[in-house]
């Protein structure tokens, strides 16, 4: 049964459209990301369900029941916002215990709710620190355990880990993902950050102009992108014309050729690739990057550019620019697109 349905929601400001007529169903306990470019709508989309932004027409129902028009405190969602939004003249235990105040709960009631939450995001001896006594990764804690101190039916976060240092950032959205599964909390989280989406989520639902162009698992998502756009934007997919597809496999086909960077094989002498590989194919390395593990190839083949991403071996393994090789495609991982 979908826990939060969205239906037929549309929301511009003054004469330009965010989005228009969209629809979509989350399932209790799901972890759901909308992913998209600055601009796409996910945003405002977020604001609209916790009833900060008032979208002009459409339907939100939680539950079965009709939230659209009622007031963002009455809704039962929690949300954490990028930056932060803490009280700076207020403790930790401050922060976080405002909400319950506002909702008149007993004072030994707020003090055993803050400090359960207090527990579950790893604050522990930081209760009477104020914000400016914390890391960024801390005040962001302090943001989850205020919307999560109320018990919210639904948890929204909009790019709460886009302002923190890589190592912190993947700490804590594996901090958030414990959380989420252990309270199994339906959770709406806005990115910009494939990363991240991919690594967290039951489903993706990728947005573009104010549309979700694809709604689905991350490996799904990132396999079988629906559109040139999400694979565009998911990875760093090579996307040839039907002219490039022509010369560089022989394929006829009328949109575009997607291939993952991962899915060309630089071809190693006496390794056995199977039936499913296309025949060697000449080229050439025009650049190339260490990205840890990883080293990304551009090499020119057919005359086509092409990224090319192979493990990272060792020293030795570095192919230097103007290297010759054969590339070789599993035909199975070919995806033409629209």
């Amino acid at each position: 049964m979908h826990y939060l349905e969205v239906a037929n929601l549309s929301k511009s400001f003054t004469d330009t459209p965010v989005f228009k007529n969209i629809s979509f169903d989350i399932s209790k306990g799901e972890f759901v990301t909308l992913l998209g470019p600055s601009g796409c709508g996910k945003s405002t989309l977020l604001r609209s369900i916790a009833g900060l932004t008032t979208p002009d027409g459409g339907q939100i129902r939680v539950a079965g029941e009709d939230i659209t028009w009622l007031k963002p405190q009455k809704r039962g969602i929690g949300m954490v916002f990028q930056s932060y939004a803490l009280f700076p003249n207020l403790t930790v235990a401050g922060n976080i215990a405002f909400g319950l105040a506002r909702q008149r709960i007993n004072k030994q009631e707020i003090v055993r709710r803050v400090g359960e939450v207090i527990e579950l995001v790893g604050l522990n001896g930081r209760e009477h620190y104020h914000p400016a006594k914390l890391s960024g990764g801390q005040r962001q804690r302090v943001a989850l355990a205020r919307a999560l101190v109320v018990r919210p039916r639904i948890l929204l976060l909009d790019e709460p880990l886009s302002a923190l240092d890589a190592p912190i950032r993947k700490h804590l959205r594996e901090q958030i993902r414990t959380i989420q599964q252990q309270l199994n909390l339906t959770t709406v989280f806005v990115t910009h950050d494939q990363e991240e989406a991919l690594t967290l989520s039951d489903r993706v639902f990728v947005m573009n102009k104010g549309q979700i162009v694809q709604a689905d698992t991350a490996e799904a998502v990132y396999t079988r992108p629906a559109n040139d756009f999400v694979a565009g934007f998911i990875g760093n997919y090579n996307l040839l014309s039907p002219e490039q597809a022509y010369l560089l496999l022989g394929m006829t086909i009328r949109g575009r050729l997607a291939l993952r960077p991962e899915s060309i094989y630089i071809r190693e002498l006496g390794r056995d690739y199977g039936p499913a590989m296309t025949a060697p194919i000449p080229a050439r390395v025009r650049h190339h990057q260490l990205l840890g593990n990883v080293i990304r190839y551009q090499v020119e083949a057919a005359g086509c550019l092409l990224t090319v991403d192979s493990l990272n071996r060792g020293a030795r393994a570095l192919l230097p620019v103007d290297s010759t090789l054969e590339l070789l495609f599993d035909r199975t991982e070919l995806k033409e697109v629209a």
